[in-house]
């Protein structure tokens, strides 16, 4: 499986419900890095799975929809703790959209899997992976 992966940043705010949050129940900011590797059985005829700078693009349209922004306050999180693994899954189901929908190329509708990484430190991060079968 071959694999290519971009990375960009997101800087959001947001507050937990939970006691297990501790102080984290308050609103806070978070910095996050972002990885987005997408995975696909064969390259195109260029030796390619796509246009890397397309990779790039595409994930930070998706990211500029949370860049800067108190996520309890959009709809797509309405009732639900903003956790890092949510996070995750938020930005794959987003760019699992995107090769769906041919916006990354022909190479995008061949992506077998994506797996996106959220870094919160050098020490912690998350992640979530799945197939776009």
């Amino acid at each position: 499986m071959y694999s290519l992966t971009v990375a960009d940043h997101i800087m959001i705010a947001h507050a937990f419900r939970g006691a297990a949050f501790g102080p984290a129940q308050r609103v806070h900011g978070a910095t996050f890095v972002v990885e987005a590797e997408f995975r696909a059985p064969a390259l195109d005829d260029l030796g390619i799975l796509f246009d890397i700078g397309l990779a790039r693009s595409e994930l930070r349209r998706v990211l500029d929809a949370l860049d800067y922004r108190n996520l309890d306050e959009l709809p797509d999180f309405a009732g639900r703790n903003t956790t890092t693994e949510v996070l995750a899954h938020h930005i794959w189901t987003k760019l699992a959209d995107t090769c769906r929908a041919g916006a990354l190329g022909e190479g995008g509708r061949r992506v077998a899997a994506v797996k996106v990484t959220l870094r919160e430190s050098p020490l912690a991060w998350a992640a979530f992976e799945g197939p776009l079968a």
